[in-house]
């Protein structure tokens, strides 16, 4: 990591504003990167890219290499000649994101420019796709991956030919071969899903903005990670999952959050030498300036939780890797562009682990205000080399958050901030400002000083996360204004 101090914004690309129902890698981001660049901030921070599956959250993708389609921006498709113009006139207004409806509307418009550009003539531009398959390693297994499951009508790859479920050579040329048209339009979305990417970052880039990614520890079952490498997960002979990921009864749940994810073998994976882990933040490196490794403690020891247990209550503590692993990774790099995602349960093993490769962890000030003033939360606790937030896409908005305290709790804080409850949301900012942290990052619906409606996750909750949008009416640059005079009063601005 860099060592001046520098603050910036967290907001998801689906957020973004603009027409198409969902936020994209198009004109309203580069408007926000400017916005970001103007004000003094120095740090985008998004959740994971990857292509969402059940629920539409970024945490449970069918890849953790792959990018989400629905980030793809048409109107850069259609300027290259891949779409018409008219279209895409019947793009989706919104000020939240109806997922159904946004993939009803461009997965066509995706495989309508995939043949287009097949049928073309340009071959300029098939050289560089072609150079774009030929060095991504991970691009047929997913592709073919993805083509099995429209093929199969969505069924997970557990339910599909015993053969092809397990992963025989032999069965997956066939399918191969046998669905090579729409193998070939998941290469042509990933390839522009990836040229959309980098050309923002380099835009962010070269405006001194660095991008803070997310990487979540687990992978979703029913993805091309777990069906390409089956031996590296905790698997039955018929390749269900004989425990689970989640973590026990905590702040957010009083029986736990039981995610579900399959868990590694890692006795595999080390003997691989972590090989399969060393691929991964490579390529999220690429992705990338800095990568927040959701979930850091699990690297320590993770709750296991047995597959048939319909809550995270009856688990256990298993001890992980973490130490051969993260040696393993600084092998593979000159430093670690990393951080780490210590909240939840922190045991001293945990701390000594991030402390070791001399990792950054997190403070977010919503859990500050328990504990007395010992809670290492709390601004005046803080060490230099951490990232503090107000919240994250996990917690409330700060307005939605404090709203919720007692009559007692609110006096506290607004008594450790020094500051009236309708003060409470920028005192809140300031507070991450002025902290000895060395970036301050902070969501933009606290910016805005949204309430409750504008919460991105709420954990635990199946269904009606991650759709929140800026709207129509777009950035408001008197709130960036203000931010950037606490950004120079705090130091948090280059120069």
């Amino acid at each position: 990591m860099a060592h001046e101090r520098a603050s910036g914004i967290l907001l998801h690309p689906t957020s973004l504003p603009g027409s198409g129902g969902i936020g994209s890698f198009g004109a309203e981001a580069r408007i926000f990167v400017d916005l970001l660049h103007a004000s003094g901030q120095r740090l985008w921070q998004v959740l994971p890219l990857g292509p969402t599956g059940y629920g539409n959250s970024p945490y449970s993708c069918y890849s953790a290499f792959a990018g989400n389609p629905l980030l793809i921006n048409l109107e850069t498709i259609a300027e290259e000649g891949d779409l018409l113009f008219a279209e895409l006139s019947s793009l989706l207004p919104g000020d939240r994101v109806d997922f159904d409806r946004v993939k009803e509307h461009k997965l066509p418009l995706l495989k309508l420019a995939a043949g287009r550009f097949f049928e073309g003539e340009n071959l300029e531009r098939k050289k560089e796709f072609w150079h774009f398959c030929d060095t991504t390693f991970w691009l047929h297994d997913y592709a073919l991956f993805m083509a099995c499951k429209e093929h199969f009508r969505g069924k997970s790859w557990n339910s599909w030919p015993s053969e092809l479920a397990r992963r025989s050579l032999d069965t997956a040329a066939l399918y191969s071969k046998k669905l090579g048209a729409v193998v070939g339009e998941q290469k042509y979305i990933q390839w522009q899903f990836f040229k959309q990417w980098h050309s923002l970052k380099a835009y962010a880039n070269a405006r001194e903005v660095r991008i803070i990614g997310d990487a979540p520890i687990f992978v979703a079952y029913d993805s091309a990670d777990v069906w390409c490498n089956q031996y590296l997960f905790q698997l039955d002979e018929h390749g269900k999952p004989t425990v689970v990921a989640g973590v026990p009864p905590d702040y957010f749940s009083k029986t736990g959050q039981r995610w579900g994810n399959p868990l590694y073998n890692w006795k595999h994976l080390a003997e691989d030498g972590f090989g399969w882990w060393v691929a991964r933040l490579k390529s999220d490196a690429g992705l990338y300036d800095l990568v927040r490794i959701d979930h850091f403690r699990g690297f320590e020891s993770f709750w296991e939780i047995p597959a048939k247990e319909k809550t995270a209550v009856k688990g256990r503590w298993v001890a992980a890797p973490g130490e051969g692993l993260f040696k393993a990774l600084c092998d593979s790099f000159d430093s670690l562009p990393l951080i780490a995602e210590d909240l939840g349960v922190i045991t001293p093993e945990v701390e000594r682990l991030r402390d070791c490769f001399g990792l950054p962890g997190m403070k977010v000030l919503q859990f500050a205000f328990d504990g007395g003033p010992g809670n290492s939360y709390l601004p005046h606790n803080h060490r230099r080399n951490c990232v503090v937030y107000t919240g994250t896409h996990d917690n409330d908005t700060t307005v939605g958050w404090f709203s919720g305290l007692s009559s007692g709790q609110k006096s506290h804080v607004c008594h450790y901030l020094r500051c009236k409850p309708e003060e409470v949301v920028w005192e809140m900012i300031r507070a991450a400002m002025s902290s000895v942290a060395r970036y301050a990052v902070l969501p933009l619906q606290d910016l805005y000083g949204l309430d409750s409606g504008a919460r991105m996750n709420v954990p635990g909750k199946a269904n009606g996360n991650w759709s929140w949008r800026v709207g129509a009416q777009g950035f408001t640059d008197t709130m960036f204004v203000r931010l950037s005079d606490m950004s120079k009063q705090y130091n948090r601005v280059p120069g």
